[in-house]
């Protein structure tokens, strides 16, 4: 996270310094639109980079790239005009630092974002949890746990 958030700093000050006197019109989003569509893309993106860059039942997919970048862009295109459409604290802090976003309305991306990951990694975790197969072997029942998530079963 701090490497995230120096490389937003990094990159917000570069912008400035290339943009020159560039005048910024800071987004002044309404708090619980803001709040809504922050946590819903924020747990569209982190359930779909779960279920696709790090799943076993996805290992050897060169296409998880397509998934995540589609995922951005239909958020951004979606609510990028409610919210800014961050969808990433280390964002949110970039474009604070440019002044596209005011920094007293930090808050609302920091909330929404870390809410929304939390619990797209809590609906993965229950989603994916392993399946429980028990079979006989040579006269004994073994308890094996697989890889598998409940929709592959």
């Amino acid at each position: 996270m701090v490497s995230q958030v120096s490389g937003a700093v990094v990159a917000a000050f570069a912008v400035k310094f290339l943009k020159g006197g560039s005048v910024v019109t800071p987004l002044q989003p309404t708090t619980l639109p803001a709040l809504v569509a922050e946590f819903l893309f924020t747990f569209a993106l982190v359930y779909v980079v779960l279920n696709t860059a790090t799943a076993k039942g996805t290992s050897g997919n060169s296409f998880y790239g397509l998934a995540i970048g589609f995922t951005v862009l239909v958020g951004a295109f979606s609510v990028g005009n409610i919210s800014g459409g961050a969808f990433n604290p280390a964002v949110a802090v970039g474009i604070s630092c440019i002044g596209l976003s005011p920094w007293q309305n930090i808050w609302i991306y920091l909330v929404a974002d870390f809410l929304g990951g939390a619990v797209a990694a809590g609906a993965f975790k229950a989603v994916s949890t392993p399946i429980c197969l028990v079979r006989h072997i040579d006269g004994r029942l073994v308890v094996e746990r697989g890889p598998q998530t409940m929709a592959q079963s």
